[in-house]
């Protein structure tokens, strides 16, 4: 077999994502075992650098403990983890991880602090998220993101206040960068797929025609009514401190104001003028509600949109399909 070529991202860019079929059996594996209803699953991802693409070869699971169990090193246990995988000569390089999402949520500040802390330390890693409700409604789910290279740069500089967010120009659309998946099968497995359509019953491949899904659609509008009360009560905090900040430079030159006429007052008897003040101790300005949050609500609900939108879209193809079939029948 010839060898495959290393390289390193640094000096070229990942533009695609291999995986493995066997990569995804096992993330849905662990989901199926670990993961039923809204707890989230994560695990690590192994695999190697060809040119600009990121092979995906291998993962193993994180191991569900309580937050009491103080005696688990998680850093260790991956350690330990990969050294086994070296020992059978298995890829074990690290490139990323994966988690689970329930209903598209995973737009989260602890997603991006971790996301950020694999791909500061190694440059070419990705986080797959797995959505195995919308894989349940007919199509595999499963997306690969990066951090922007101006997202890397705020997180070094850890500035995330409104003007270093607008300076950089920022917004929920350039946090992310998706990049493209190929899953690949060995010759075996895809003979063994055959096989398997082949012997599925009529009744399961007439399930994606089903028209009774109308709950994965309410709870996605739900849980978007949710972000969008979330952001309008960042819209309030931010209006409050708006109006705070101005009252605070009303009141700030208005303060400048009586020290000029007094200090004019004391000139005129010829007595020295008032000794200078710290202004930023008198009026500490109001603390800034923190924007990062904000553009994570604003990109969650662009995606539970997008959700309802192709939701919705397929509904339709299939409520057509029906009446066809109903007209055809009478």
């Amino acid at each position: 077999m010839a060898a495959r070529k290393e390289a390193s991202c640094a000096d070229i860019p990942v533009k695609q994502v291999q995986i493995d079929g066997l990569v995804v059996l096992k993330i849905i594996k662990h989901y199926q075992e670990e993961g039923q209803g809204n707890e989230v699953v994560q695990g690590v991802l192994l695999g190697l650098v060809v040119d600009d693409r990121l092979e995906i070869t291998n993962c193993f699971p994180f191991p569900q403990h309580n937050e009491d169990d103080a005696e688990f090193d998680e850093v260790q246990y991956q350690m330990e983890m990969m050294r086994s995988l070296r020992h059978v000569n298995i890829d074990h390089l690290h490139v990323g991880w994966y988690q689970s999402t329930f209903y598209g949520s995973f737009m989260s500040r602890a997603l991006l602090d971790s996301q950020f802390s694999y791909q500061h330390a190694i440059e070419e890693s990705v986080v797959l998220i797995y959505d195995p409700i919308k894989t349940a409604q007919g199509s595999l789910s499963l997306k690969a993101y990066r951090l922007t290279p101006k997202l890397m740069d705020i997180y070094k500089e850890k500035d995330f206040s409104s003007e270093g967010l607008k300076k950089a120009s920022m917004g929920y659309e350039n946090m992310f960068e998706e990049v493209p998946i190929i899953i690949k099968n060995s010759h075996l497995v895809n003979v063994l797929l055959w096989e398997l359509e082949d012997k599925s019953t009529v009744a399961d491949k007439h399930e994606l025609l089903s028209l009774a899904s109308c709950n994965h659609l309410e709870k996605s509008l739900q849980m978007l009514m949710d972000r969008v009360d979330d952001m309008s009560q960042d819209i309030v905090k931010y209006n409050n401190y708006s109006r705070s900040l101005s009252k605070q430079q009303q009141q700030k030159q208005q303060y400048t104001q009586r020290r000029q006429q007094e200090n004019a007052v004391r000139q005129s008897r010829g007595e020295p003028p008032l000794p200078e003040e710290d202004l930023t101790k008198l009026f500490k300005p109001p603390q800034p509600p923190p924007r990062m949050d904000t553009l994570l609500i604003a990109g969650q609900i662009n995606t539970y949109c997008q959700t309802v939108k192709e939701f919705t879209s397929q509904n339709l193809g299939k409520l057509f399909m029906a009446e066809a079939l109903q007209d055809y029948a009478t």
